[in-house]
């Protein structure tokens, strides 16, 4: 444990926003006076760390964008970002198993101190020491795609059980299916034909192309063979879970994590939700996930990615000053796998 502090912080780099109107990535703006994201006593369970790389995700700016339920999370004015590594600078009296000047990753819970910042607030659960042979650049990619993917994944299924993965090239689809694979499960996942070659790369076994198959139909025609849906997109195809009765095993589970927050993909939640199967519904356990950070789990990837069974998958790597061009590609929506922010050291 230790209470050094960095005596003459009084304040920080960061990029942040007090509107999102026509854009987060319109808005946001690099100030050198930033507030810092503690208050002094320094809190006990407390770890401050410098950030060296952010990697961004489309909660970054969806959230943001929300209005005033996400300033009601996270008021202006703030900095987004959820995902980090970097090195320890401080450490709260009460944090064991850690030290300053630990090389660190993780994910912090969505506030207005987000990582896009010199220096982020980091709590135990959402923290892991960086294993030896695993950079910076690569671990800062695992805080919430790879915490995701182990949540949804790893609880239900077991070795050699089948898993079909909706929308495998994207970040939370990149680890989910290494991570499938690394417990020994057997993957297919749809996505686009030009990424075919980039997910069997990453382990899967089969790829269907969304762009001329019917997803839905060419799972109906392998029979009730998988034991777990993951569904990263959401809007399509909207009768997945209906058209799970005929594909996922009767005890089999669907877990929903994708999805935008407009009318007619909230009517999917909440049909997939509520809606009973004499009306239309699908007769599959369902469960709309919601990430939370756990120091266990994030230790587990990371050993994977020290043993080479996980691996970062980065789409690119920006420079510090560049945030609003991360963003601009992020929203576009056809990232494979994560995009990277370095940090401002």
């Amino acid at each position: 444990m230790s209470s050094t502090s960095p005596t003459d912080l009084k304040a920080m780099k960061a990029w942040i926003y007090n509107s999102t109107s026509g854009g987060l990535q319109n808005n946001i703006k690099s100030v050198d006076d930033a507030a810092l994201p503690f208050k002094q006593p320094f809190p006990d369970d407390g770890i401050l760390v410098k950030v060296h790389y952010s990697a961004l995700n489309p909660a970054d700016y969806k959230f943001p964008e929300l209005g005033l339920v996400g300033r009601a999370v996270m008021p202006t004015p703030a900095s987004p970002g959820l995902d980090y590594s970097g090195v320890i600078a401080q450490l709260g009296s009460a944090v064991e198993g850690f030290k300053v000047g630990d090389k660190v990753f993780g994910r912090i819970t969505p506030n207005r101190f987000g990582t896009l910042s010199e220096y982020v607030l980091a709590r135990v659960s959402g923290c892991a020491v960086l294993p030896e042979g695993v950079s910076l650049q690569d671990a800062s990619c695992i805080g919430t795609a790879g915490q995701t993917a182990y949540q949804c994944i790893v609880p239900n299924v077991q070795k050699g059980d089948k898993i079909f993965i909706n929308g495998g090239s994207g970040g939370t689809g990149t680890f989910g299916i290494q991570i499938a694979k690394a417990i020994g499960c057997y993957v297919t996942t749809s996505c686009s034909g030009k990424n075919a070659d980039f997910c069997r790369n990453l382990g899967a076994d089969g790829v269907i192309d969304y762009t001329t198959e019917n997803v839905s139909e060419v799972l109906k025609s392998k029979g009730q063979v998988y034991k777990l849906v993951v569904d990263n997109v959401g809007s399509t195809p909207t009768d997945l879970h209906k058209a799970a009765d005929h594909f996922l095993l009767p005890d089999g589970k669907f877990v929903q994590i994708g999805g935008q927050f407009t009318l007619a993909d909230i009517n999917t939640i909440l049909s997939r939700r509520f809606l009973p199967s004499f009306l239309g519904g699908g007769k599959r356990k369902w469960e709309y996930l919601v990430t939370e950070d756990k120091h266990e789990q994030l230790e587990q990837i990371g050993k994977w990615m020290q043993e080479g069974k996980v691996k970062a998958a980065i789409d690119e790597v920006f420079q510090y000053e560049d945030v609003p061009k991360a963003f601009e590609k992020l929203r576009q929506g056809r990232v494979k796998g994560k995009i990277v922010v370095k940090g401002s050291v």
